[in-house]
């Protein structure tokens, strides 16, 4: 019998992706179908004053234009807009009021029988406007940031310390608005189902997320509206909260009574969805002997005006380097502008780039090499609580990826490596990331014929949800992963929380092997009750589940058949659902880490950057499927290039409005940008985390790859850039 976990095991969905049977929200049809384009504001702030829909309505195919003056009733209450991982504030509410909070908003719905025929229908809506004054600029407001509650309690006085160290670092790091740009537009086909009940197909990393709030903004009962999200095209955060076109194709079919299909086009994506602009200010004061006696960290971050939306920057410093002094605080800027969301490794990708660039700079100063400063500064505990780690073999990292890269042959000196033309430059930088659990609930139903189906309402946003159930099914149940099927994203199946943050892995895993240990429990009792039964002076603890087999745990080689049990019992199947269990243990606290090193080769004359190798050591326990791991992790590496050198949304301020609202101005990496990436799992036994001693992998890939990438553009180029994307212009200025 094959053992699966900790193997490379291809993912159980590929084939139905590779082949096009796997269908995503925007290509579910239904009888009737019609379509929706979506009208949006050209004014950042003010209100409309005249909306027009007379010639969109007499365009032959239109069946109605939806707007704030004749759309089905809406919930009133804040509370009904707020989904499970809303921010603090009042929620966006499409088509509402009169009231325009930013340039992109939706303002009107058209429908028509095709999509075509909407979409030219909805260049003839006239709006006037009254404009209000508006601002959209972080670093021109940066004066009326607001302190948000602190994220770590400070320690000793840093503000004293940092005056009085012998050597200190102090710089402020911008990295930009970075939008979503997942291939999956976000889409939502609602249909109207002859009931009069609803069926909604959405892209979203949470289907009962979305549910419930489908309910609260409509008041509806859970069993009016079903939501499935069965195959997602890239999340990273962006569908964790319900989108607005979710909202808009369900309105279009209540008040319609039939089926509509809502799909944002990639501008309008930019509408929504973003990284939140930053301001990173770090202050390292420290000794000599490259020890630290203060660490200051202050992010100045982007919100609307309408919401609080809000990641911890600034306490990474806590769980990663000594010190007996530091201050962190967390401060916002009302704009007027959507509400960022979460994007991959939300609050570290960006923190963590400002704190390891730092770091570098520290290093620089002081003549030692990086990675000696970081292990004098290594923390065996997070400060923040004085807690030790349930694991952290960052140190390992450090070795295995130093060895892999050959750091060793850098010479530390800036623009002493070249290749010809081409100046050679080393970075290096450190990875971190919490290492999250969440209540999940998981159901098995185990057939005669010797298959299982496991169920769960959980989302698989493209990270390996399914292979990963499928592989703790089998090598639990002791059956062939060709055995097992899985369903997900079903708002009907048993609870799961969003897919965010890393911890759908470990949570999901453990769920499949609490209703798996009550199955076997099941198939052990009716074992032993069978007549002249090998396993009948045997106890449940004592058998396992292998091969299709009930078997001993001894060396007897007692077993017998899952078959002949259940027919001899005269079941069909046995159908067990568990929620997992995890006692939250506050003795200990819980991350993965990295240690990520990267080469570039800058064009001398031309500031030309390629990035041409990159090596990341991860520790984050046991790993599940080291294909699909390293696919997580390389895939992060990519997107931690895109925000050393590509990604920046642009705004006009003077409009309020994006400018490179497309991904042909809107720069992501391309297979021309990526070269060798070497990925290694630093083995880290964990028995106290979980039983199985998983960690996430999907948010540490990013983090610490920026920042490896500048520190490298230093040392290529002795030029220090701390105003992100690095692009040329900068090298060359």
């Amino acid at each position: 019998m094959n053992a699966y976990v900790g193997t490379p095991t291809s993912r159980v969905d590929g084939r139905a992706k590779v082949t096009g049977a796997a269908k995503y929200a925007g290509e579910f049809t239904a009888e009737g179908l019609v379509h929706g384009f979506v009208v949006e504001a050209t004014i950042p702030r003010g209100r409309i004053v005249r909306l027009d829909t007379g010639e969109a309505l007499k365009v032959a195919g239109v069946l109605d234009v939806l707007t704030h003056t004749n759309r089905p009733s809406l919930a009133d209450k804040d509370e009904a807009w707020k989904d499970e991982v809303a921010p603090e504030g009042s929620p966006f509410r499409p088509l509402y009021d009169d009231l325009i909070r930013f340039n992109g908003q939706p303002i009107a719905l058209v429908v028509a029988e095709e999509w075509e025929t909407a979409k030219f229908a909805a260049t003839l809506v006239r709006i006037d406007y009254e404009q209000d004054g508006f601002a959209t600029d972080l670093e021109a407001e940066r004066g009326s940031a607001r302190e948000m509650d602190k994220p770590h309690e400070p320690r000793g006085d840093a503000k004293a310390a940092l005056a009085a160290a012998p050597l200190r670092h102090e710089a402020d790091y911008l990295i930009p608005t970075e939008h979503h740009n997942p291939m999956e537009l976000y889409a939502t086909t609602t249909v109207w189902e002859s009931d009069g009940k609803l069926t909604v197909y959405d892209k979203t990393q949470g289907v009962q997320n979305v549910q419930k709030f489908l309910c609260g903004v409509f008041d509806k009962k859970p069993e009016e509206i079903r939501v499935l999200s069965p195959y997602v095209g890239g999340a990273f955060g962006s569908g964790l909260r319900p989108q607005y076109q979710v909202v808009l194709a369900t309105l279009a079919a209540l008040a319609l009574k039939r089926s509509v299909r809502v799909v944002l086009t990639r501008q309008q994506m930019y509408g929504l969805g973003y990284r939140p602009m930053t301001i990173e200010h770090v202050a390292l004061g420290a000794r000599p002997d490259g020890t630290l006696d203060a660490v200051s960290h202050e992010a100045i971050a982007v919100t609307s005006r309408y919401e609080d939306f809000s990641r911890n920057d600034t306490g990474w410093a806590e769980q990663l380097y000594k010190s007996p002094n530091s201050h962190f605080s967390h401060k916002l800027v009302d704009l007027d502008v959507s509400t960022p969301c979460d994007m991959r490794a939300p609050g570290a990708a960006t923190g963590v780039l400002a704190l390891e660039c730092a770091m570098d700079e520290l290093a620089v100063a002081l003549k030692l090499d990086p990675i000696e400063l970081r292990l004098k500064c290594y923390s065996d505990r997070d400060q923040s609580e004085d807690l030790p780690y349930t694991s952290k073999q960052l140190r390992e990292c450090y070795a295995r990826g130093a060895e892999a890269f050959g750091w060793a042959r850098r010479a530390p000196a800036p623009r002493s490596m070249r290749d010809g033309k081409e100046l050679i430059g080393w970075g290096m930088a450190t990875g971190v990331w919490e290492a999250l659990q969440m209540p999940v609930a998981v159901r098995i139903v185990l057939t005669a014929n010797g298959h299982a189906e496991v169920s769960c309402a959980a989302s698989d946003i493209g990270t390996g949800t399914y292979t990963i159930v499928a592989q703790v099914a089998a090598d639990a149940l002791g059956l062939p992963i060709e055995n097992i099927s899985v369903r997900l994203a079903d708002s009907t199946l048993p609870q799961a929380p969003v897919e965010g943050g890393s911890w759908m892995a470990a949570s999901s895993a453990h769920a499949v092997l609490g209703a798996a240990e009550d199955i076997r429990q099941e198939l052990a009792r009716l074992a032993k009750a069978m007549p002249g039964s090998p396993l009948a002076n045997l106890d449940a603890a004592d058998v396992t589940l292998v091969d299709g087999m009930i078997a001993s745990d001894g060396k007897d080689g007692a077993a017998v058949s899952i078959a002949d049990v259940m027919r001899h019992s005269k079941l069909e199947r046995i159908e067990k659902e568990k929620l997992n269990q995890f006692t939250e243990d506050k003795s200990h606290a819980r991350n993965t880490h990295s240690a990520v090193f990267a080469e570039v080769k800058v064009d001398e004359e031309l500031g030309v950057i390629r990035v041409t190798r990159v090596v990341s050591a991860v520790a984050a326990g046991r790993i599940l499927n080291t294909k699909t791991g390293r696919s997580q992790i390389m895939g992060s590496v990519v997107w931690g290039i895109g925000m050393a050198l590509h990604e920046e949304t642009m705004m006009d301020h003077r409009f309020g409005r994006i400018m490179n609202a497309n991904i042909a101005e809107y720069h992501i990496p391309v297979n021309a940008d990526i070269h060798d990436i070497d990925v290694i799992f630093v083995d880290e036994p964990d028995s106290r985390i979980n039983r199985m001693g998983i960690k996430g992998l999907g948010e540490i890939g990013i983090v610490g790859v920026p920042a490896a990438i500048a520190n490298a553009v230093y040392h290529a180029t002795g030029k220090r850039i701390r105003r992100f994307p690095i692009t040329l212009d900068k090298l060359l200025d």
